[in-house]
């Protein structure tokens, strides 16, 4: 964990220190709407400023306003060779390899100057360009070993990129105003040949212009009006004449004339007083004859009269057919003429719309370019400056406090995750909740580890036996009463363990001696006769043992030894030697068991490890039960599932496991369920 963060500590300081300056420009179009704007601003649009503002053209720019081609910060060509570079040239120069100047080959044509374009890539690289979000806004960068030299690179790229702004939309202008000139000169030449050829084609078929180019129209309209008012008029006097022509019809139409109304009304006068003198006198009175004769005269001159109103009215009639005839022929003549006129303006318009349109085109051109001159004008740059880079007063990497924040804050993840993934890949058994999931066995106690100061001048088969009130002698205390408390108590246990040096021996010793200070008659025999522990822990002399036992050599009472501590009664494995799993099968053995069985409460074996020695299984199923110690984070589950097979195998009756060497603080670090009984709240109830 301390690795990650001294590294730092150790590398930050060689690392030269870098400065960023920062300035702001504005990208946004005048209240003017010039004539070459085409796309409104999006975020498009600043994306692509961003890009044009870090491009490699501004970087060059960069580069020659602040001599940067001779700072070998950023020219490499400058900087001193490195170890490794002058290693290379020292074996070059060894070999007969030193590089040899070649033929000038600027005749041939351009030449590139590799140092001169490392350096403006330089230059690029350290330039940065940003948009700030929801604005016209764009932020430049600029890092560089030196202050002033960052500020006035930002200064310098701002500067160059706005007068390129400048200078690029004066260059449009001019381009599109030459355009523009260009186009009009050609409407100019297109406008005047439409006008000459319209003159020379009015000239060639006789066209008016002007107020007399709508004769034809105006007369052929006054000829249908007055054509249509002769024909009335002529359908009138063909009426009036078919009407005097008839009888009832003449009759009808003299008596629409005043003198024939009024002869008419003096002949129906006349015509009742005959009747009436008649009716008087008789016909052939005077009076009535005299009646008669007038009554005649006056029809003859009715007769006279209207024959003159007829002779009239066909003097009208004929009038009105002969101004028809002459109407209708001046009409035809008239539209003869304008559909001849027509016939030939249909080119002349033609020509004139063609007119009119490159008219248009011109006059739309000369207004583009007045609108282009007075936007040269008064037109300003899209862009300018809102904050000019200053000199920044610290450096902006390394970053020495938040880089070692970080890299402790690395130090700590690494550790933790070289931590998890040792636990992940970690196969040991480590609390008492694993030998149960694994074997489902219970875990009867956890015997913690006692280190060298806790132990003093005291071994650790003694220490629970001195130190009654300890956390080692309490767990020893626990693991008897377990036993105790079983419905068919046990009296003969078999201590056994998968692997050496899991503290099976120690676990006997000390849980015979809790038995006897508890006053109880125990005894511990020593089963691991490959391997034998009790003269070293004990102290005591070579005396004979279990094997003599079993080989008739001795009575068993004769082997019986005093523990120094408590008085147990013990017995030494003996003399090694014959087949020994072939004495533990004897009948020997089982005689010496049942004698012991009557005599004692509680007789302990100390069995070999279970996959080192054969005995053990034996030892395990001649005993009543069996406790098998497994070592805290040192056991793999599957060795002890392979020794609880081995013991199920030999039909040995396993009734729990005992965790030993538990390491009290780390256990406890772990937050194990079974780890409670380590906290520091119960340490007023242990005493060392």
């Amino acid at each position: 964990m301390l690795a990650v963060p001294f590294s730092a500590g150790l590398i930050l300081p060689q690392i030269t220190p870098q400065y960023t300056a920062t300035g702001s420009l504005i990208y946004q179009a005048s209240d003017y709407q010039g004539t070459l704007r085409q796309d409104p601003i999006t975020e498009a649009t600043m994306a692509s400023q961003a890009e044009v503002l870090q491009s490699l053209r501004i970087a060059q720019k960069v580069a020659e306003r602040g001599d940067l081609f001779s700072d070998p910060a950023f020219n490499a060509s400058l900087q001193p060779p490195g170890l490794l570079r002058r290693a290379l040239s020292a074996v070059q120069r060894l070999l007969g390899m030193d590089d040899e100047v070649g033929p000038d080959d600027s005749a041939l044509g351009p030449v590139r100057d590799r140092a001169h374009d490392l350096t403006m890539l330089a230059v690029q690289a350290a330039l940065h360009a940003t948009t700030v979000r929801f604005s016209h806004v764009v932020e430049v960068t600029f890092v560089a070993a030196g202050p002033v030299v960052a500020a006035t690179a930002v200064n310098n790229a701002m500067d160059a990129y706005i007068k390129g702004l400048y200078a690029e939309k004066h260059q449009k202008i001019d381009q599109g105003t030459a355009q523009f000139e260009a186009q009009a000169r050609t409407l100019r030449a297109t406008v005047q040949q439409y006008e000459e050829k319209i003159a020379s084609y009015r000239t060639d078929h006789d066209l008016s212009r002007g107020i007399h180019a709508g004769t034809d129209t105006e007369q052929i309209t006054r000829l249908s009006e007055e054509l249509a008012i002769a024909r009335a008029e002529r359908a009138g006097a063909d009426g009036k004449l078919d009407a005097a022509r008839g009888e009832r019809g003449a009759a009808a139409q003299a008596a629409v004339a005043p003198s024939v109304v009024q002869l008419r009304a003096q002949q129906n006068g006349l015509a009742a007083q005959i009747q009436a003198e008649q009716g008087r006198l008789g016909s052939a009175h005077p009076e009535a004859q005299g009646l008669s004769r007038q009554f005649a005269e006056g029809q003859r001159a009715l007769a006279a009269e209207t024959a003159r109103v007829v002779a009239s009215i066909e003097a009208e009639q004929h009038a009105a057919a002969e101004r028809v005839k002459t109407l209708e022929a001046n009409l035809h003549d008239a539209e003869t003429a304008a559909e001849h006129s027509a016939y030939e303006q249909i080119p002349l318009n033609a020509m004139t719309r063609d007119l009119d349109a490159a008219r248009a085109q011109l006059q739309a051109v000369l207004e583009r370019i007045q609108q282009t001159a007075h936007q040269t004008s008064v037109e300003f740059p899209e862009a300018h400056e809102i904050s000019l880079a200053i000199p920044p007063e610290h450096p902006s990497a390394p970053r020495t406090a938040q880089t070692l924040a970080a890299a402790s804050a690395a130090g700590v993840f690494l550790g933790l995750l070289l931590v998890y993934m040792l636990h992940l890949n970690d196969e040991t058994v480590r609390s008492g909740n694993d030998i149960r999931l694994l074997t489902g066995l219970p875990c009867l106690a956890l015997i913690p580890e006692v280190g060298k100061r806790a132990l003093g001048h005291l071994g650790i088969d003694e220490y629970a036996a001195r130190r009654p009130l300890t956390v080692f002698a309490e767990q020893v205390r626990s693991l008897r009463t377990s036993l105790c408390l079983k419905a068919d108590r046990p009296r003969v246990i078999a201590v056994t363990a998968a692997r050496p040096a899991e503290g099976k021996s120690v676990l006997t010793l000390s849980l015979g001696r809790s038995a006897q200070l508890s006053g109880e008659r125990v005894l511990a025999i020593e089963c691991d006769v490959r391997q034998p522990s009790f003269q070293h822990r004990l102290g005591c002399a070579p005396a004979p043992g279990l094997m003599d036992i079993l080989r008739g050599q001795i009575d068993w009472t004769a082997a019986l030894q005093d523990d120094p501590v408590t008085g147990m009664h013990l017995i030494q494995s003996g003399k090694p030697g014959g087949d020994i799993p072939g004495y533990f099968l004897s009948d020997d053995m089982r005689r010496f068991l049942a004698d012991v069985r009557s005599r004692y409460d509680m007789i302990l074996l100390d069995a070999p490890p279970v996959e080192a020695a054969t005995e053990a299984r034996i030892a395990a199923a001649l005993a009543d039960a069996t406790l098998l110690c497994v070592r805290w984070r040192s056991t793999r589950g599957a060795t002890l599932q392979h020794a609880l097979e081995i013991l199920r195998d030999a039909r040995a009756k396993v009734i729990g496991t005992v965790l030993t060497r538990v390491d009290i603080r780390a256990h406890l670090r772990a937050g194990y369920a079974d780890a409670g009984i380590y906290h520091r709240r119960y340490k007023s109830y242990y005493r060392r």
